[in-house]
């Protein structure tokens, strides 16, 4: 079900979704939005799509906010949050560049069989052909633009967390909040996870452009004095293109050096034969969620069940 009137906000209103983005792309050519082309909609669950308005940007951007399975069960349940980069492919082939990641199906499957917690996931819709600019650290001389990914970054954690936090039952801690994206997705989940770790304590980091403005993503890994507080999940596929794989190596052997751990809070994964397409990063949602939100009780949780028990047995139930 996709809910095209959710509740408004105060700096967000409900409209419906159906234009389609530049979506992922490996940067080196923006790629051209994709021709009108009626493809249907794929979304499994509840989906809410709002039109968010930043006074940061100066601009809207539209935002898919999927709850999971059990959300209306009660009003006292919170979830964590993963925010995704690129919304527009995450839940919906009707709006999706080529393929969708199948965010939607993927964690349905994984929540009912009790593999990883329940969670919201949004879904922040990529600004078109000024996505290569917003999801950049710096200006690329090669290509000549870049740099907006501090405005970026400021938008999705002053005015959009906060807003999704007021307007939905989330975990609102950084231990709860995750931010994701791939390619020039990844690159900008990785910059602003290292500058905003108190607002988001999770990254998903798929084949992530390392090679953006002669690595200066790997140097600012470089530049810490030590680990953060980061849950990290890192990935390349081994199809992307020569460079990829040595890039990403060169990522995640700094985060070791700075103290991330391999198999504890860092997983690292090279898919062989993966390209440098959605359909390669869709294989990937599952184990990612899996490393991010592995299913634990949450005290919440085990009180409202206790409760449960409890008001039953009075009843007589």
């Amino acid at each position: 079900m996709t809910d095209r009137d959710a509740a408004r906000g105060p700096a967000a209103r409900s409209t419906p979704s159906n234009s389609a983005s530049t979506p992922g792309d490996n940067v080196a050519e923006a790629r051209p939005t994709p021709p009108a082309v009626h493809k249907p909609h794929t979304v499994v669950g509840d989906l809410r799509i709002h039109e968010f308005q930043s006074t940061i940007l100066g601009a809207s951007r539209t935002v898919a906010v999927w709850l999971p399975p059990g959300y209306h069960s009660d009003n006292v349940s919170r979830f964590s949050v993963l925010y995704l980069h690129d919304g527009q492919n995450v839940f919906d082939s009707a709006t999706a560049f080529g393929a969708e990641w199948q965010v939607d199906e993927t964690a349905t499957g994984l929540i009912q069989r009790g593999e990883i917690d329940p969670i919201i996931v949004v879904g922040v819709y990529n600004a078109g052909d000024a996505r290569i600019d917003e999801y950049t650290p710096s200006v690329d001389a090669q290509h000549g633009r870049g740099g907006r990914a501090e405005l970026h970054g400021r938008m999705l954690v002053e005015e959009l967390k906060p807003w999704i936090d007021s307007t939905y039952r989330t975990l609102p801690s950084a231990a709860s909040t995750a931010l994701g994206g791939s390619s020039l997705g990844g690159l900008t989940t990785l910059h602003l996870g290292l500058r905003y770790f108190t607002a988001f304590g999770m990254l998903a980091v798929h084949s992530p452009s390392v090679w953006w403005d002669n690595r200066v993503v790997l140097k600012q890994v470089e530049a810490l004095a030590g680990r953060l507080p980061l849950r990290i999940w890192l990935d390349a596929g081994t199809a992307e293109g020569p460079s990829v794989i040595p890039d990403v190596r060169a990522l995640r052997d700094a985060l070791v050096r700075n103290g991330w751990r391999l198999g504890h809070d860092l997983a690292y994964v090279e898919v062989e034969g993966a390209g440098h397409d959605e359909r390669a990063w869709a294989a990937r949602v599952a184990p990612m969620l899996l490393f991010l939100f592995p299913a634990r009780r949450r005290p919440i949780e085990r009180t409202v069940r206790a409760f449960r028990r409890f008001r039953d047995r009075w009843r007589g139930t």
